[in-house]
């Protein structure tokens, strides 16, 4: 049997505790909830929920500056993976982005983060440089590259 599709919808306050469970149990450095409490409040920031069966299992945040806008953060539960949905998350980060008439959206992503590059390569995303040792160490890793990629959008 197939699991019931992903409903695509904004997240509010009210959506704090179900976030803040999903990025401590999906990410080795989630978001602290004071941040993602601010992401929530923030009038130039949109974060998205996949939910399914009335459980959130993956979010995406972006976030709208002067002339571009920028992916902060895209996470999907672990039993969730593999199913497409971080694509379809960063396709309802991408028309976000354009209905805010942005020239760009640009990202970092771990340089040892393989899926989310192949992802955002998939996507028409661009690598633009490197930040050498800007992610700090996680699980006795040195410090780790991160690479800037962006997706034109004008």
């Amino acid at each position: 049997m197939r699991p019931a599709e992903a409903r695509l919808r904004p997240l509010g306050s009210d959506d704090l505790a179900a976030l803040t469970a999903l990025e401590q149990a999906g990410q080795d450095d989630p978001w602290t909830p004071r941040q993602l409490a601010a992401a929530l409040a923030d009038l130039e920031t949109r974060v998205v929920g996949a939910e399914r069966d009335a459980r959130l299992v993956g979010h995406a945040v972006v976030v709208r500056l002067p002339f571009d806008a920028e992916l902060q953060a895209i996470l999907v539960a672990g039993d969730q993976r593999r199913q497409g949905l971080a694509a379809r998350l960063l396709d309802e980060v991408v028309e976000t982005a354009r209905d805010w008439g942005v020239e760009r959206l640009l990202l970092e992503v771990r340089a040892s983060n393989a899926p989310a590059i192949g992802l955002y390569r998939r996507a028409g995303f661009n690598e633009d440089g490197r930040r050498r040792g800007y992610y700090p160490p996680l699980a006795g890793r040195e410090r780790e590259d991160a690479l800037l990629m962006s997706l034109p959008l004008g």
